[in-house]
């Protein structure tokens, strides 16, 4: 099957307008009447034109819910999200509910084998953006693991901006194993960073590297204002200073 075929639903207007359904009318006032969300740094999305990749950690089902209804709809209006194929697409029912209100695409975890082998590729160059979790999984403790390089590695191979992105509390409000929210409207906070891009003659590791520690900064100190230095430790910044693409993405 031809990329353009495989890809073809990503670009259909019913298909749009049926997530907008699930994520803005069903799936957002779900998630605010059982969650107090906050949002912080959406100025740097502002200058955003094209395809990018938003990257975040990954604790809770909560997490790619929040990116879709917390960020702007100019935003996520055409957002992918990279889900695991072994378990989003086991059932016809799951990998249906999943596509409306995720945008999802199938990604085989640890290969880049099987029916979502090269869709991450295909889709940026068509100028769809990427949702990506690249811890691979769902944090057990809460505390953010390192990145897998498959985010980065696109990034540095279609020159694509990544926008970090810290999801603070989700795991306090739905860790791992819970059906649904803690009760009493538990805080959760969407930080968004400023966008990372890889540098001329910047090495795959060293930009995956860079790459997470913003991402690990942003969530320590719950906020976007943070400065990482070159040797990846971070401080608070003051408030006025505001080719080989991996398909480990999922």
């Amino acid at each position: 099957m031809s990329a353009q075929r495989r890809t073809a639903r990503y670009h259909r207007a019913w298909h749009r307008w049926l997530r907008y359904v699930a994520q803005r009318l069903i799936m957002r006032p779900v998630i605010f009447a059982n969650t107090r969300v906050t949002v912080e740094g959406e100025r740097h999305l502002a200058g955003i034109d094209g395809p990018f990749i938003l990257v975040a950690n990954h604790s809770s089902h909560l997490d790619a819910p929040l990116c879709m209804t917390a960020l702007p709809y100019r935003v996520t209006k055409n957002l992918a999200t990279a889900t695991a194929a072994d378990y989003f697409y086991r059932q016809k029912w799951r990998s249906t509910l999943t596509s409306f209100f995720f945008n999802s695409y199938p990604v085989e975890r640890g290969s880049n084998r099987g029916k979502g082998a090269g869709m991450s590729v295909s889709l940026l160059r068509q100028g769809v953006p990427l949702l990506i979790f690249p811890e691979g999984t769902r944090s057990r403790t809460g505390e953010m693991a390192a990145f897998k390089p498959g985010a980065a590695a696109l990034a540095r191979s279609l020159h694509v901006p990544l926008i970090p992105v810290a999801l603070v509390g989700a795991y306090d409000a739905m860790p791992v194993g819970a059906a649904w929210p803690k009760p009493g409207r538990m805080p959760v906070k969407v930080i968004v960073g400023k966008p990372v891009r890889a540098r001329a003659g910047e090495s795959l590791p060293d930009l995956n590297a860079r790459l997470t520690a913003r991402v690990r900064a942003m969530h320590t100190m719950q906020t976007s204002y943070v400065l990482v230095t070159d040797d990846d430790r971070a401080t608070k910044a003051p408030e006025t200073d505001l080719g080989q693409a991996q398909e480990d993405v999922s």
